[in-house]
């Protein structure tokens, strides 16, 4: 009994000094960990401490972004250097129409302008009854003026004075019957065109008659040189070009006081009138 005693008392001795040894073991292990971990935090506390020298250097550099800023708009105030950008007055025609096509002619001569007019009376697009503007640009910004067209067509019209007869003018389509060409101009009254549309009169057909689209042979061209005659269209004076016929070629239309309109076709006239009196109700 003695000798079994002896043994458990070694057993229960050597699991005790065990037991010790890995209650020590672990502690230390413990402690390290906790050192470990103290030294990591110390360690970021000083990476993001204002006391370091990368934070030192974003915050100088916070600091110099925000007194330039103030420096640049204090400086601006002061001299009262701001820009303005200059905003384009908005496109208006003076007749109301379905479509505008503009047409850039600042490198073309007169055919290839005539030449771009006749190809968009052929191919427009233009619905039925509706009326559509041209318009003859320049760099895509200026709207080529009733003088500078004459010019370049070397046309024998001759307009005058700009606040008589405006230098803004429009060529047209209407499509009622068939699509058709017509010319707008625009006057301070009938008493200031009158005059230069009858000088002009003898050479309205020869000098137009290209762009209308007219083709010209051995059995129509004595309206070279035919007389034109007094008129009445939709109750409105006009001087009419006629075929021997009688069938209208070419006319102007005083369609109203301030407007003189030149086409070929009866209800295309009646259109043109009928649109300007709507744009002067508007007004």
């Amino acid at each position: 009994m003695d000798k079994e005693n002896e043994v458990k008392h070694l057993a229960v001795e050597t699991y005790a000094e065990d037991m010790a040894q890995v209650i020590q073991d672990d502690r230390e292990g413990l402690v390290k960990k906790i050192i470990h971990e103290q030294e990591q935090r110390e360690a970021e506390r000083k990476n993001f401490s204002p006391e370091s020298k990368k934070n030192k250097f974003y915050m100088f550099l916070s600091i110099v972004l925000v007194f330039s800023a103030l420096g640049i708009l204090f400086f601006s105030i002061l001299k009262n250097e701001t820009t303005s950008v200059e905003i384009q007055d908005q496109f208006v025609p003076f007749l109301p129409s379905e479509k505008s096509f503009f047409i850039e002619v600042a490198a073309f001569d007169k055919t290839e302008i005539a030449s771009s007019i006749r190809n968009e009376l052929a191919r427009s697009d233009l619905r039925q009854g509706g009326v559509e503007g041209i318009y003859l640009t320049k760099n895509k910004t200026a709207i080529m003026g009733l003088r500078e067209f004459i010019s370049i067509f070397e046309m024998s019209f001759v307009p005058g004075d700009p606040a008589l007869i405006s230098d803004s003018f429009l060529i047209g389509i209407t499509n009622i019957e068939q699509k058709e060409l017509f010319f707008l101009f625009k006057v301070r009254s009938m008493l200031d065109i009158f005059g230069p549309m009858r000088a002009w009169e003898r050479e309205i057909f020869p000098e137009l008659y290209d762009l209308f689209g007219f083709e010209l042979n051995s059995e129509n061209n004595y309206l070279l040189y035919k007389e034109w005659q007094d008129g009445v269209i939709e109750n409105k004076n006009a001087r009419i070009l006629t075929e021997s016929g009688g069938n209208i070629v070419m006319m102007y239309v005083f369609a109203d006081d301030a407007s003189v309109v030149i086409l070929s076709g009866r209800n295309g006239a009646k259109e043109v009138m009928l649109r300007l009196q709507q744009s002067q109700i508007k007004k």
